[in-house]
Parts: C-alpha cells; structure tokens; sequence
C-alpha cells in the first residue's frame, strides 16, 4: 500500500513483499494458539498501517508532509471542524462516523483474514512450505538482479520500511521537543530595554496583516498568477497615487497547505515552528513575539483581529495583545463563507469602526488575520461598496449565488481558479482599507502564511510565500533598502528569499532595536 496519491496505481499491488513470505514462515513453524495469536496481532497490526499510510496519503494532499504519530493526532479534531464549516454539520458528522468505522472494520477484517490465512497454511503445510520457499527464492532472484514490472521493483520490502520510517520520526520527534526547549529560551532580544526597541517606528501605526494561504504559486503558477499580478499591479498603483509606496520580498514557510498558526508563530517569534509540539512550547514561554515588542515599549495599544477564532484563544498573552476580536466580536450578522465567518473588507471595516479609527493616546499595533482566502474557495465574497458594508446582511445574496464547496472541492483546474479569485479579493480588500483610512503614520506590513494545498500548488511546490511592507513615509522603506526588495507589491521572481523565522530579528535591526540577549 503506496503512501502517496500519486503512487497509488495497480503496478505497486502486483509486488512480493518479503514480510509476507517471512510472515509464512514464521506461522508455519508455530504451535496452533501462538500461531492464531501471532496471525491475529500480525493482522492487525497490517490494518493499522494501512490506517496510517491513507492518513499520510491525506497529510501529502493537504499538508505536503507525512502524518507524524506523536503530533498529528489533535489535528484530526480541526479536520473535523474543517470539514463542518465547509460542508456543514450533518455532512462532517457523517463523514467521521465513516471514517472511523472504516478504520475498525479495516484492522479488524485484516486481522480475521491473515487468522484464516494462518489455519490454511496450518491444513496444508507441506505444500505452504514449498510455497514460502519459491516465493523466498523468487524475492531473492528479483532483488538481486533487480527485476522491475513498469519501472516498479518485483521485490518489496515496503511495509518493513514504512514502520521504520514511523519509528524513527518518533524519535526524532520526541529528541526535538527536548532541544527546541533549550533554543527557545535564547534570544536576541530577550532582554532589551523597552527604550531600546523599535525606536525609528514611534508614532507610527503598525499592521501587521497574515493572508490566509497567499503563496508564491498566486503569483507565479500560469493558471493562478494572471489575476493576481493584474490586482498587484492595480493595487500598486492605487496606493501610489494615494501616497503609498510598498517593497516586496519571500519568506520560506514553516508550513505548507494548512495549520497556518505554525506560520504566525514562526514570523512572530523569529523561531522555527514546523509542528504543534514547537508551537505548545513557543506559547508557554517567554520567547519575545515581534507583537508583544510593541507592548513592551510601553509606547502602543495593541490589538488583535481574529476573524477566524471562535473559541478562548489563550495565545493572546504570548503575542502581547491587549485586546482580541474574535468571530463574535467584530458586529456581522451576514453569512459564512464556507470555514471563513466573514469577508475580509466585512473584518476590514470593523477594526475600522471599532479600533482604528478611533481616537487614542498612544499609536495602535494591529495584528490581522484575513480569512477570505482559506480552502476550499467557495463561495468567493466580492466587494462592495465600503458604505454599504453595514452589519455584513449585504453579503446574504452574493454568498447564496456563490459556487458551492462540493463543485470545486475535487476538480484541480476549477480550485486554482477559485483559488486565484479569493486571493485577488484577499489584496484588494487590504489594498482598499489602506487607500481609505490609511495615514501618513500608517505602516502595513502584510504576507501570506503558507502556500494552498498540493492540489493547487502542485507537489513540486516551494513553500515561498510573498511579504510586502508599505508605507507613505519615505523613511520607513529607505530603513530596508539594503534588503534589496522588490519596489511594489509584487516580488519579483529573483528577489531575495528568506526563512519565515529569520524575519523579526531583521525587522527589529532595520528598525533601530538594539540586540541584548536574555541569559
């Protein structure tokens, strides 16, 4: 059983595994109960790996990466409660209940057949054991003269390696969560003085905005970047004549196709943050976010946006945030849009409304975090007219009249179009907030947190995602020259790329903070 889709073809199941011919061998010298015992948990154990290899098959797909079986298990519960806010609840209730039925019937049945098996070869042992040794021999023959059925090698020893593979990511897991805790507790910055951080950027007011699976392939895939390079280029444009002017760049992602909190967490905290362990213990330390810098200056109000948060969100305290706005908290009362509860110039204008635009006595640090963009891309909002967004009711008939998840959900070309289109709405609804109420202290400093499934992407896919700082006043960008970014919102192809983790300590030195390690 292959572990990818892209290997699931006919020619891997016509292969000899060497485990079931030394699996018969094993069996037929065994007494009748440690054989049955033997066949059983033999069985079984088949069918767990089989569970194992669809689960990576799914991971690959979604994620570009294998499941991890120390980690990955929690992440089953948000696929969950993915798969209820794209498809509704009835359906995902419906497709778990499948699902793990699948499984048990799937262990157990193996189980029953490799039992049935086993008492076979028991009634017929003589001929069995002629049988396992041709087969032997046959394995051996094949591998040593490395015989192969269309490009495909006779001789298997696959599931031998999987559990292998399974084994030593666990170990490496378990190795990693150890160390990690240890770099955690450097930093660069960990013991500056708050007069010694960000000190070009006083009265400025900072948004720092994450576009949900904005990646390098909206821009340069032939089948997605069309629409999306014409919005930056217009977008570009719009600012410019506003008095805005943007340089753009890449950062490498810690994630691909999804768990996009792995990529805030990896550009916030300037650590390397590839899976849920490294984000458990980023969040219950003291690692300096590039967030909570502002806070700690004393000199901000800072604040949170999270469209996408619909329950307690303890990380609050880790980005230094003094206030959040969740899904309940921002005043819509129009539709969801698939996993996303609202548009993106719907959450735009409430931050508007209730923290930008009001006075204050200090300047406001914002984080953002656009949803419109999220899988599977249907239905698509569209603008409107910023004076005419109200409660969010008038997004009931475009919502209605949008393309429904399950006509996109399987079919690659129709994805990367929707994909594309949600993308385009993404920018311009940032682009357009910026335009509006944007001030010469305004900076904006926006970027994707990972690129779209494989599916869209493709399997070859970097894990490039475009970032972008704009600004009115010249200073702001001339601090970055030396970053040899690419003038405007679209980064050329050549432009420097960097790891997403290195991004806040740079941020903070081309911003006047003054490195001072902590102990």
């Amino acid at each position: 059983m292959p572990n990818t889709l892209g290997n699931l073809r006919l020619r891997e199941f016509v292969r000899l595994p060497a485990e079931a011919v030394i699996g018969a061998a094993v069996l037929l010298s065994l007494p009748r109960r440690p054989r049955l015992i033997t066949a059983a948990i033999s069985g079984a154990a088949l069918g767990a790996l089989t569970v194992l290899n669809v689960l990576d098959m799914g991971f690959n797909e979604y994620l570009g990466r294998h499941f991890n079986i120390v980690l990955d298990w929690e992440l089953l519960d948000d696929a969950q409660s993915y798969m209820q806010d794209s498809m509704g609840g009835s359906t995902a209730v419906l497709l778990t209940i499948g699902a793990i039925l699948l499984a048990v019937v799937l262990i157990t049945l193996v189980a029953l057949a490799t039992v049935h098996i086993a008492n076979l070869l028991a009634r017929h042992k003589a001929n069995a054991s002629k049988g396992a040794l041709m087969a032997g021999t046959v394995w051996i023959t094949c591998t040593a003269f490395g015989v192969q059925i269309a490009g495909v090698p006779i001789a298997a020893d696959h599931t031998a390696g999987v559990v292998k593979v399974h084994a030593h990511r666990a170990l490496d897991t378990l190795r990693d969560e150890a160390q990690f805790a240890k770099d955690a507790k450097a930093d660069t910055f960990g013991s500056t003085p708050p007069a010694q951080l960000v000190p070009d950027l006083r009265g400025k007011d900072i948004v720092f905005t994450f576009i949900e699976s904005y990646g390098r392939s909206a821009i340069e895939d032939p089948e997605i970047a069309p629409g999306v390079t014409n919005t930056l280029d217009t977008s570009t444009k719009a600012l410019a004549k506003a008095g805005f002017h943007a340089k753009s760049g890449w950062l490498t992602s810690a994630t691909f196709g999804g768990n996009s909190w792995l990529g805030h967490s990896t550009t916030l905290s300037g650590l390397w943050i590839d899976n849920q362990q490294r984000y458990r213990t980023v969040m219950a330390s003291d690692h300096l976010s590039l967030t909570k810098v502002f806070k700690k200056t004393g000199e901000w109000d800072t604040v949170g946006v999270m469209p996408g948060v619909q329950k307690s969100w303890p990380e609050q305290k880790y980005y230094g945030l003094d206030k959040v706005y969740n899904a309940f908290q921002l005043g819509y009362k129009g539709p969801k849009f698939s996993w996303s509860t609202m548009p993106d110039q719907y959450a735009l204008e409430a931050f508007q409304r209730q923290v930008h635009g009001k006075e204050r006595d200090k300047p406001l640090m914002s984080e953002i975090i656009l949803t419109s963009s999220h899988q599977p891309w249907a239905p698509i909002p569209k603008m409107v007219d910023w004076d005419d967004l109200g409660d969010g009711s008038v997004f009931k008939a475009i919502q209605k009249a949008g393309v429904k998840p399950g006509d996109i959900i399987s079919d690659s070309t129709r994805s990367k179009q929707e994909y594309g289109k949600s993308v385009s709405y993404s920018v311009t609804s940032l682009t357009q907030w910026l335009e509006r109420y944007g001030t010469d202290d305004t900076v904006l400093v926006f970027l994707g947190d990972h690129q779209p499934m494989s599916r869209v992407s493709g399997v070859r896919a970097s894990r490039d995602v475009p970032i972008s700082i704009v600004a009115k006043d010249p200073k702001v960008l001339d601090k970055i020259a030396d970053w040899n970014w690419t003038d405007g919102l679209q980064p050329a192809s050549k432009a420097p790329v960097w790891k997403m983790s290195s991004f806040r300590d740079r941020f903070l030195t081309a911003y006047g903070s003054t490195p001072n390690p902590s102990k």
